[in-house]
């Protein structure tokens, strides 16, 4: 079944209106907050300011301060109606929360650790009515920010450095909520340089396309398939269907493994990739709004 909904995966670090979050480089955001950024896009395709927002601060470590933080953003772009939902662990799951998501428009999940997430909602009844509206509901939206965007797919990286991304048994993954299907999805791509880590969760699960999001960056998916970038950055996409060697099965775990075939691609503002045929496309410049 074809989703009706659409996902919102952001990189991390997305323009709040205000200076990069705590730990982050400074840096220039490229397009204005009010009318280009990212969050202005999520408000949009909730339905714009007058609809309503749960947030989902749970994979956080201070999920006040997030909540707070997010309020405030969406109150520069004109939402108002934000209801932060404090669910800090499986037992906070209770009727009252899923009858808040039930009147929202849309979710955003923040980030943090991602299997936090999962732990805490995998399972549960607040999951399966989000994933129910998703695929049910015209314009209900999921997006969620790093740990956020991470959970979304069915196979989740949860753990593993950058530099032992090319070791065997350096990359850790798991379940996610599986929102969408045979994609991966890593955040904080480019800054953190977690090339390798996506390498090797692709060349383990070669029917999945990597999709690595830089920060301020992100995807729009459509139909579980259409990527749109959206944001300041770049996206990678790594495809390891094309895959003709790999000797990641047969070295001994600790020990660098060789591939030969991935296929990347680096789409940037503007521009889309087919989840489904595989397929880069340029938006037409008339249409880039």
């Amino acid at each position: 079944m074809t989703p009706k909904g659409k996902l919102i995966a952001i990189g991390g670090n997305e323009d709040k209106g205000t200076e990069p979050e705590a730990g982050h480089s400074a840096k220039v955001f490229q397009h204005s907050f009010i009318e280009e950024g990212i969050l202005k896009r999520v408000v949009d395709e909730i339905g714009g300011t007058s609809a309503r927002l749960a947030v989902i601060t749970s994979a956080s470590s201070i999920p006040e301060e997030v909540g707070g933080n997010y309020v405030d953003a969406f109150g520069r772009l004109g939402l108002t109606d934000v209801d932060v939902l404090d669910i800090r662990d499986r037992k906070d799951v209770k009727p009252d929360m899923i009858k808040r998501l039930a009147k929202a428009d849309g979710v955003m999940m923040s980030g943090g650790n991602q299997l936090r997430l999962t732990t805490i909602f995998g399972g549960t009844a607040f999951l399966e009515l989000m994933k129910r509206r998703y695929q049910e509901e015209d314009g209900f939206v999921v997006a969620g920010t790093s740990a956020g965007a991470m959970c979304m797919s069915s196979t989740m990286i949860y753990q593993g450095h950058s530099s032992y991304g090319l070791i065997k048994g350096g990359v850790k993954m798991t379940t996610g909520a599986s929102l969408i299907h045979d994609v991966i999805i890593d955040s904080h791509f480019v800054e953190r340089g977690r090339f390798s880590r996506l390498t090797q969760a692709v060349s383990g699960n070669p029917n999945a396309i990597g999709i690595g999001l830089g920060e301020d960056t992100g995807v729009v998916i459509t139909n579980a398939d259409m990527l749109e970038t959206i944001g300041s950055g770049q996206v990678m996409i790594f495809d390891g269907h094309d895959i003709t060697y790999s000797d990641l099965a047969d070295v001994e775990e600790g020990q660098p493994f060789s591939i030969e075939g991935m296929r990347v691609h680096i789409i940037s503002k503007g521009h889309c990739y087919s989840v489904k045929q595989r397929m880069f496309a340029a938006i037409p410049v008339a249409s880039r709004t």
